[in-house]
């Protein structure tokens, strides 16, 4: 990618960034349940442990913005961060989630290990200051309207406040309607602010509001996009995943971003693929 390496952000026990091996974050886009949730994580862990990856478990307690107020947002912030906190002590790894509120914020911190700026918030000072202000790792998802190089404002909010434990995460632009393109020279531009950098390779084949009342996705582009950000150098590997991607709730609504979910099955040759243009890039 470059010569020069990102600073080191400690994740947990994790090491994100300064040359150490391909980190994955993953998990269900939003928390089903309990139950789910911790089956979920003991089995993505056991895979990414198969093959060496350090591994960071996501799930969103609310998904604040979808497309249709009667999308499916998850249990909320009391329920959520319960599940996430038994996930992080039962399974043993660190845990990752969305904050929409400077209101969640403080509850947030108190059980994850990154605090997570969705991409449309990615501007809200207030809530970015906020999250900064924990102490915790921020990953901040970079908006689909903003250039890579912008993010060196957003980091600058973060730096304000002495936290410089800044993970930046890409996941496409916007490219007129209901259709996002993935510039890989960002990838770069991004890592030359001197913080480690993520690659979100399943929102950034989401079609935002493509379906209508929801977002749609090209699920099938995922490992050729995860494979080609490995071989530019990232630092970490966003998938949201889940068993069965298409099925429907009990209630007979999507999964929230069902469409452009990995399926959990297609996980491990993936990683074996990434990790090995993981190696190869870094020897």
């Amino acid at each position: 990618m470059t010569d020069r390496r990102p600073a080191v952000v400690r994740v947990g026990s994790i090491p994100v960034g300064g040359g150490h091996p391909l980190v994955l974050i993953g998990g269900p886009c939003a928390i089903e349940d309990e139950k789910h949730a911790l089956l979920t994580a003991e089995r993505l862990a056991a895979i990414a442990a198969e093959h060496h990856v350090p591994f960071v478990y996501k799930s969103s307690y609310d998904k604040a913005n979808r497309s249709s107020i009667h999308g499916y947002r998850g249990p909320g912030l009391s329920a959520g961060l319960r599940i996430l906190r038994k996930v992080r002590e039962r399974v043993g790894v660190p845990v990752l989630s969305d904050v929409h509120q400077v209101s969640e914020v403080g509850p947030a911190a108190e059980v994850l290990d990154v605090l997570q700026i969705p991409a449309f918030l990615c501007r809200q000072t207030d809530l970015v200051v906020a999250a900064a202000r924990t102490g915790r790792p921020v990953n901040v998802k970079k908006g689909q309207f903003l250039a890579p190089g912008d993010m060196r404002n957003v980091a600058d909010k973060i730096l304000s406040t002495g936290n410089r434990a800044i993970l930046l995460t890409e996941r496409g632009t916007s490219f007129g309607y209901h259709n996002l393109v993935v510039d890989m020279r960002g990838l770069l531009d991004m890592r030359a602010l001197g913080f480690p950098v993520v690659f979100d390779a399943t929102h950034a084949v989401q079609l935002p509001g493509g379906a209508g009342d929801r977002s749609g996705g090209e699920r099938k582009y995922v490992p050729a996009l995860a494979r080609a950000a490995v071989a530019f150098g990232i630092d970490a590997l966003f998938l949201e995943m889940h068993e069965d991607p298409d099925r429907t709730l009990a209630d007979g609504r999507p999964l929230s971003d069902g469409p452009n979910m990995l399926r959990i099955d297609d996980l491990p040759r993936l990683l074996a693929e990434v990790t090995a243009i993981d190696r190869a890039v870094r020897a």
